[in-house]
């Protein structure tokens, strides 16, 4: 019995000290160490350098669009301002061209567009239904 004991012992000493010899070897724990250490000191300097593109470059580049939206806003507003005065306090009537607002049959919530705004579209209500659509 003690022979069979010992050979078992023996077999499982052989197979666990070739495990720790294969499996575990210092020099490569210690590249992945390296690389993993090279890796987070890039990852630290790469975002540093798109936080200050953020701060340097793109806040005041949208600060320069919406100063730029602004005035031609305002110029827009300046010009439709001086339509009304020039027509007692409307501005004057859409023409009506041949091409424009063609409906064949009124949408499910009427005919005007889903978002319509009266003061800037033209209300299609009053409108007949043009049943002629050319493809």
């Amino acid at each position: 019995m003690s022979f069979l004991a010992a050979r078992s012992a023996f077999k499982v000493a052989g197979r666990t000290s070739r495990q720790a010899r294969l499996y575990s070897s210092t020099p490569a724990y210690q590249t992945y160490k390296a690389e993993q250490e090279q890796l987070a000191h890039h990852a630290a300097g790469t975002t540093d350098l798109w936080r200050k593109i953020s701060y340097y470059a793109c806040i005041p580049g949208i600060a320069v669009c919406v100063a730029w939206v602004y005035n031609a806003e305002m110029e827009h507003k300046a010009h439709l301002d001086h339509l009304r005065v020039e027509n007692d306090g409307h501005l004057p009537e859409i023409p009506s061209y041949d091409y424009l607002n063609k409906r064949g049959k009124p949408y499910p919530w009427g005919m005007n567009s889903l978002f319509f705004n009266p003061h800037s579209n033209k209300d299609m209500t009053m409108e007949p239904i043009n049943r002629k659509i050319s493809l």
